[in-house]
């Protein structure tokens, strides 16, 4: 158990990300923190897939539940911490492609756990 226990690497909702997926149906919110909870033990997931145009590191994972798309995206880019950048429904009906608004909040995201991990860094220094 002590094993297990020093295996998970801390997981950080950056912005309304927890909100947001709270706000899942059950079985959308249980098979995502399933998920999640593998991420953080330094496993790949089945269901996560690099999101397109954000290189290495940045993963999101896809459920389908209650007849909605459901998505979270989150980053293992920064050693010991896994950031939950984003968790959405999505609605679009133009094909798979996630909407540009989307993308450009899980950037701002990005950046976000970018000086959120930097900051807690020096403090532990």
């Amino acid at each position: 158990m002590n094993e297990l226990l020093r295996r998970i690497k801390p997981a950080v909702f950056v912005g309304s990300s927890r909100r947001d997926l709270q706000a899942f149906p059950a079985i959308a919110r249980r098979e995502i923190g399933q998920a999640l909870f593998e991420a953080q033990l330094g496993d790949h997931p089945a269901g996560a897939k690099p999101l397109k145009g954000f290189g290495s590191g940045v993963l999101e994972i896809r459920k389908n539940a209650d007849g909605g798309a459901y998505r979270a995206v989150y980053t293992v880019r920064f050693e010991g911490v896994l950031y939950v950048l984003h968790a959405f429904q999505k609605k679009s009906t133009k094909g798979i492609a996630t909407p540009k608004l989307h993308l450009d909040l899980i950037k701002q995201r990005l950046r976000q756990a970018e000086i959120i991990h930097r900051a807690s860094k020096d403090v532990k220094s």
